[in-house]
């Protein structure tokens, strides 16, 4: 279960609105979706059933470091499970400070607006033109600057979001592969 550093997908939704950023990039998996039943929907709540501890940790102390400036944090989400479970993935959903912008049959865009920065993540899931059974899982993140603190600020964050990301990626794909899993089990069990 590898990820790689790959490209943004010229299908993406980043790509048609043409917009410039400051900083993007994307990690990709694969996952052997033989049924056929894996959506972007899947890999949304995939996405965010799957923070480890660490990952966590450092969010919670992210938000205690912002709070001072005036930034959005994210709130102890309360029934994470159960908020994850109810997603439907459409534009304006919220889940902690990811609000969901677009959505389309392969991909799902998520991220925020703020004072000193605007974020976009990517869950971006195709068909592997190779091997039909198999499908790419890219998850691309690009952020556009409002000023020179955002700068400032998505300076220390980056070296820790180029280790997160990746683990992200091969924790999502993980719980893809168990739902692929018992979906098979589910069907065989007669």
């Amino acid at each position: 279960m590898d990820t790689v550093k790959s490209q943004l997908p010229k299908e993406s939704l980043l790509n048609v609105n043409k917009q410039s950023y400051h900083y993007i990039d994307s990690f990709q998996g694969s996952i052997i979706d033989k049924e056929d039943i894996i959506l972007p929907i899947d890999v949304l709540k995939a996405f965010f059933n799957t923070s480890p501890k660490w990952i966590e940790t450092l969010f919670t102390f992210r938000n205690k470091l912002v709070r001072v400036f005036g930034l959005k944090i994210t709130n102890k989400i309360q029934n994470k499970k159960e908020i994850v479970a109810n997603l439907k993935g459409e534009p304006d959903e919220q889940i902690g400070i990811f609000k969901i912008f677009e959505t389309s049959n392969q991909e799902i865009v998520l991220g925020e607006n703020d004072k000193h920065l605007n974020f976009r993540v990517s869950l971006f899931i195709e068909k592997n033109k190779a091997n039909i059974t198999q499908k790419q899982i890219t998850i691309t993140t690009t952020v556009v600057f409002n000023n020179w603190f955002g700068k400032l600020y998505f300076f220390p964050v980056k070296p820790f979001h180029k280790i997160i990301v990746p683990v992200m990626l091969k924790e999502t794909i993980k719980n893809l592969n168990q739902k692929i899993e018992a979906n098979y089990n589910e069907s065989t069990k007669y």
